[in-house]
């Protein structure tokens, strides 16, 4: 991949990155000790595979870091940690990043950042805890701190295919993958009542000017998810800074009867909710209600201070207080939903419209959820949308279809009226007890087939000034067999809502070459043509508040050069 540009200092010669052939490996794992413990078998075969693999090109793969048998583990689980373990390691070393795992990239970037010798970063190709979204967080934070770094993955670390890139890496520093399915706005034409409209809806905007709530900045270490004020300013967007404990302390003063009542809309909109007894495994009624509690309340303090999109945290503090906050947020990103009045009133709160939540307090993706919704509005076209995990993907084993299936899975944040069925087909499931110690329902199903427009919006720090970035294109949403459905689910988390995507010109690897996040954002249109028209006017919104906008592959399946965004 092209190497970011930096002001750090680099090696002065190829000769001194060569000698001694020796590199050195750090792990980041989560803050969550029992989720480190659970996963570290996954990374210490992992790290198994990359030794053998630097082995075969004459090299040593040294840790960085000693494994602790009391903890049960190898990683570094904390910020003061990672700046320990980097105390003692050669600035100017090769070194490697190695992920099978989600982590936390507060942990290790502070080193990185100061890191003088080479960077590379690699996840295993695997679903399970999972590396890739852990590799993606880190790789966006590394761009957005400017801190130059090349990347691999693999299925297999025994290839010839990552015994080349490997090779590349360590003989010159960089490792070549294909960006050509990027576009620059600039060779797009947008046409002239796309363009107007765009106009329109930027100076709106910024006239009126739009406010994020945000509880919390800064979830599980996602340094890339934090837009800084002075860029997000210039698009009209400011910040409304929130505490989570407002939202514990708004959720305990709502009512038994109104967390029953939305207990009760949602069960008569056909949710199926698998209830159990036992509160540290299963998922029980007392979790849902105070998660109902919390809908509530989240929906009050928004309006209370006349927020237009709202970002919860909820991984590290409130997840000792109250049950997950996914079904929440789900609820909160559609139109269709619990009605909630403002306290001591009956006016109903955003009534008929959803109330854009970004899941993990990720501020890129809730500026493009909000443009999102405005852009959508204004054409006539469904205005949810959420973000997914870049989770995983596979070719299709049931053969359903020939092209390769990416697997977006978020831990349950997505809207019902994305799912096959809407909320007839919801379930919730009881949140992981390794992640989730009080439990709480996801909102799960599986998506709808249809047309979709995906983009990311990202900070990049790799040139003289930091600039906000957002890639944008179009894929397909597929319907596969529930076997198939089943087989994605158990190799990821089967509590969580899938989507089954196809992206329109892009492989696997030119995704995970380009992309700078853990996540994507997605939002249906009525069809194929209603989705370019979505996607071109976004695009042309985003470039007019200043972020500079690039599409990525193509607008269908097939190598025509009328599919192209850009000029032949």
């Amino acid at each position: 991949m092209a190497m970011p540009k930096s002001n750090k200092a680099q090696p002065a010669a190829a000769a001194q990155f060569r000698t001694p052939r020796r590199a050195v490996l750090v792990a980041s794992g989560d803050l969550r000790e029992e989720a480190n413990r659970v996963c570290w078998p996954a990374q210490k075969q992992l790290e198994s595979d990359l030794t053998a693999a630097f082995a075969r090109a004459g090299w040593t793969l040294d840790r960085g870091h000693a494994v602790s048998r009391s903890r049960g583990h190898g990683f570094i689980a904390g910020a003061r940690e990672g700046l320990d373990v980097f105390a003692g390691i050669d600035e100017s070393a090769p070194l490697v990043v190695a992920e099978a795992v989600w982590q936390y990239s507060n942990h290790v970037l502070p080193g990185l950042t100061t890191h003088q010798g080479p960077i590379l970063t690699v996840a295993n190709w695997s679903g399970q805890w999972p590396g890739l979204v852990g590799m993606l967080n880190l790789n966006g934070s590394l761009t957005k701190a400017g801190v130059p770094y090349a990347t691999l993955w693999a299925d297999d670390f025994a290839s010839p295919s990552f015994d080349r890139h490997l090779a590349a890496w360590l003989d010159h520093r960089a490792v070549h993958h294909d960006t050509s399915h990027v576009v620059s706005i600039d060779r797009v034409k947008i046409p002239r009542p796309v363009a107007q409209a765009a106009e329109s809806i930027a100076a709106d905007l910024r006239h009126r000017k739009a406010l994020m709530g945000v509880f919390d900045e800064g979830c599980m270490g996602m340094f890339n998810a934090i837009i800084p004020d002075r860029l997000l300013h210039a698009t009209g967007v400011f910040k409304e800074r929130l505490s989570q404990s407002a939202l514990y302390y708004e959720t305990t003063r709502v009512s038994d009867a109104e967390a029953k009542g939305v207990l009760r809309w949602l069960e008569q909109a056909g949710m199926r909710f698998h209830f159990g007894k036992d509160e540290a495994t299963e998922l029980t009624r007392a979790q849902v209600l105070l998660q109902c509690k919390m809908y509530v309340a989240a929906l009050r303090l928004a309006d209370r201070f006349g927020c237009d999109c709202i970002g919860i945290q909820y991984q590290q503090g409130l997840k000792d207080l109250l049950p997950a906050s996914d079904l929440v947020e789900g609820m909160l990103n559609d139109s269709r939903r619990p009605p909630v009045t403002a306290e001591g009133s009956s006016r109903v709160l955003f009534k008929g419209r959803p109330l854009v939540h970004f899941n993990e307090v990720d501020e890129c993706a809730g500026l493009d959820g909000l443009l999102t919704q405005r852009v959508h509005e204004a054409l006539g076209e469904p205005v949810e949308n959420t973000l997914h995990d870049i989770r995983w993907g596979d070719w299709d084993q049931s053969h359903t279809t020939d092209q390769w299936v990416w697997v977006f899975e978020i831990s349950g944040a997505a809207p019902p009226s994305h799912f096959t069925g809407g909320w007839k087909k919801a379930e919730g499931f009881r949140q992981p007890p390794m992640y989730f110690r009080l439990g709480g329902s996801t909102l799960a199903g599986v998506s709808k087939p249809g047309e979709i427009v995906w983009s990311r919006i990202w900070v990049d720090g790799t040139g003289d000034a930091e600039k906000l970035c957002m890639d944008i294109g179009r894929a397909q949403v597929i319907a596969l067999p529930e076997q198939e459905t089943r087989r994605r689910l158990e190799a990821t988390t089967k509590q969580w809502p899938i989507m089954h995507a196809v992206t329109y010109g892009i492989s696997r690897d030119q995704m995970m070459a380009r992309h700078k996040a853990n996540h994507i954002q997605v939002a249906y249109a009525k069809d194929a043509a209603a989705a370019d028209r979505a996607a071109l006017l976004k695009a042309a919104v985003a470039r007019d508040l200043g972020i500079e906008v690039s599409f990525c592959g193509t607008r269908g399946h097939g190598g025509s050069s009328s599919l192209r965004w850009g000029s032949p």
